[in-house]
């Protein structure tokens, strides 16, 4: 089976704080399994670390008013390209998160408030019809 996942849940330090959200259940979900790690947020260039980012009235915004949706939507573009031509059987992406979070995301207000909705990337691979779960569904 191949399975693309957010990079961060693989222990690469690509999160916007410069660390990871490396999962045990993750590692063990994909175990003898073919593996297609993917940051949209860093294949549209964004450095690493880099300020919390958050959708706000539908564009992603930074916590310091910069408008990043041009970079996060260049990452999401190039993520779904790879996943178009590699053909993942299922999709495992980090919770919450702008670009990946697929049950819900952080409201726009950076009070950590959580409503539902899809990151950019998340809501692109969904349209594909590609399977996608939650880490927090394994």
């Amino acid at each position: 089976m191949k399975i693309m996942v957010s990079a961060c849940l693989l222990g690469e330090n690509c999160k916007y704080n410069g660390g990871n959200n490396y999962s045990e259940k993750v590692a063990a979900f994909i175990q003898g399994h073919e593996v297609i790690p993917v940051c949209p947020e860093c294949l549209g260039g964004l450095p690493t670390p880099r300020i919390p980012s958050e959708i706000v009235k539908g564009v992603v915004t930074n916590r310091e008013g910069q408008i990043v949706d041009a970079e996060f939507r260049k990452g999401a573009a190039i993520a779904l390209d790879i996943a178009l031509r590699e053909k993942p059987d299922v999709v495992v992406l980090q919770s919450r998160s702008p670009s990946c979070g697929c049950r819900e995301i952080y409201d726009g207000t950076f009070s950590r408030r959580k409503i539902p909705g899809q990151g950019i990337f998340a809501e692109q691979v969904m349209k594909h019809g590609f399977r996608v779960i939650d880490l927090e569904e394994l």
